[in-house]
């Protein structure tokens, strides 16, 4: 499991995978990375920040989950680091269901830009929540998007179709800063739908491809960490 890396395409920034204290949702039918827990979480944490250098001055922290899972020592840990090397901005994952808990995480975060990414996956309602089982209960697309700035979207699910990936992605880019859009892979709760993807890939991902606000994970481990 590789959990620190340098992204030098589009939005240049350093990466790390930490461990948290486990999902607490567990119920999204596309995700099993919640099983991503050890006892010895703190210690594969601190040797993961240790490899932060601050070089480009952003920082974006994944957990197999949202930042409100992370230990306290490891939020201590990230905020250590993140003085010691001098960033100026910090990236956070969050479910919709930790919106509340945003204002707290800048607080605590108050010398550093804080930026917010939503796992959202798609804005069909039917789709995220009949399918995927994401636990959004919310369907106006302004009210999902306040108090987040990027957002995960998922591409290659059943009943996905190229005019519902399309309106994912301009949506996407219309409400939030950044958008990353993930290519589905099979894990132990569901298979991808390799017909979905290959029209995506055909159809759609020329189309977004070079746009600077659009971050592609056509592997699960395209970012470096995984």
């Amino acid at each position: 499991m590789k959990r620190y890396a340098l992204i030098e395409s589009k939005n240049k920034r350093e990466i790390v995978l930490l461990q948290g204290l486990g999902c607490r949702y567990k119920r999204c039918c596309f995700c099993d990375y919640y099983l991503d827990v050890s006892p010895q979480r703190e210690e594969i944490n601190a040797s993961a920040l240790s490899c932060v250098s601050g070089v480009y001055g952003i920082l974006e922290v994944i957990n197999s989950g949202s930042f409100g899972e992370l230990s306290k020592q490891t939020r201590e840990m990230i905020l250590k680091r993140a003085k010691e090397v001098q960033l100026q901005s910090l990236i956070f994952e969050c479910h919709y269901l930790y919106r509340d808990e945003i204002k707290g995480l800048k607080e605590e975060f108050k010398d550093f830009n804080i930026r917010i990414k939503l796992g959202l996956e798609s804005f069909d309602e039917h789709l995220r929540e009949k399918v995927m089982k994401k636990g959004i209960k919310e369907n106006n697309s302004c009210k999902i998007a306040g108090g987040f700035d990027e957002a995960n979207f998922l591409i290659g699910i059943k009943g996905q179709s190229l005019e519902s990936m399309k309106r994912d992605l301009e949506l996407g880019l219309a409400y939030f800063d950044r958008i990353c859009v993930n290519i589905m892979c099979n894990n132990s709760k569901m298979k991808a739908d390799e017909g979905v993807i290959a029209e995506f890939m055909q159809n759609i991902y020329p189309l977004y491809e070079k746009n600077q606000r659009i971050d592609f994970l056509l592997e699960n481990t395209d970012f470096g960490v995984g």
